[in-house]
């Protein structure tokens, strides 16, 4: 639990900061929920709910879809792309230095010291871990289960509505066949990145007990993830005025 404390802490605070300025934004909304049944020619519609390809221009949102997409099955080359643009792309470095740097300071992993090494250890140990959660659960798995692992905005309805939503996605998902489906791979994934983690850390880390909890926080950091992609087009068209073309294409 404390390993795990120390390397998500920051990343479920912003989470949870997400949240609560989403749920002001649904109550400053009120009567003036989205439609329940949008037409593609509502250009506002879409423009309102289209992701964007970072949020904040700092946290990967590749897997994120607009309200209502429509798209094809995911192949296998898909599947791969997108866990390489989370792990890869500029905006990945983000969550990793910011982890190490509190990881560092709490001195959670005491066998790694401090200083320019130090942080070095907790940077790379904290960027192996979100690298092969993203593949063990964006491509691995659903490969083998046939799963999308794309997140389907719901958009529309009240704060708790969309909010229950965006946390049954951790265990529930769409097959390449447009069925909902058990979501076998965020489960079996997160557990065999949790496994691995094992492998590369000191060894008074390496427990049942720890891996245990490693494996149900992570499932549980990623339905977080999911409430902030499915209320950041709000928040980003609100706050932050984006726009987006009508056609939804995603910048």
């Amino acid at each position: 639990m404390a390993r795990w404390l120390s390397r998500h802490a920051p990343y479920s605070v912003c989470v949870a900061c997400i949240f609560v300025l989403a749920s002001n934004l649904a109550a400053q909304a009120g009567a003036n929920d989205l439609p329940n049944a949008p037409t593609p020619q509502n250009a506002s519609y879409v423009q309102r709910t289209s992701q964007t390809k970072r949020i904040l221009g700092v946290i990967p949102n590749f897997r994120a879809v607009s309200t209502d997409d429509r798209l094809p099955a995911q192949s296998v080359k898909e599947k791969f792309l997108t866990a390489t643009d989370d792990s890869f792309d500029y905006s990945s470095v983000f969550i990793p230095a910011m982890l190490a740097g509190y990881s560092m300071a709490t001195n959670a992993t005491p066998e790694f010291h401090q200083g320019a090494a130090g942080y070095s250890r907790y940077f790379w140990h904290a960027a192996v871990d979100q690298t092969s959660e993203n593949y063990m659960v964006e491509f691995v798995a659903p490969v083998i289960t046939r799963e999308d692992t794309r997140y389907y905005t719901l958009g529309r309805g009240g704060f708790l509505k969309r909010a229950g939503y965006a946390l049954s996605r951790a265990v529930v998902t769409r097959s390449d066949s447009g069925n909902e489906v058990f979501n076998a791979s965020e489960v079996i994934g997160a557990g065999a990145s949790a496994g691995l983690s094992s492998l590369y850390y000191p060894s008074r880390e390496r427990s049942f007990a720890n891996t245990g909890t490693e494996w149900g926080l992570d499932i549980g950091i990623d339905a977080g993830s999911f409430v902030l992609k499915e209320f950041w087009p709000d928040i980003n068209q609100r706050i932050f005025h984006g726009s987006k073309p009508a056609d939804g294409s995603q910048q």
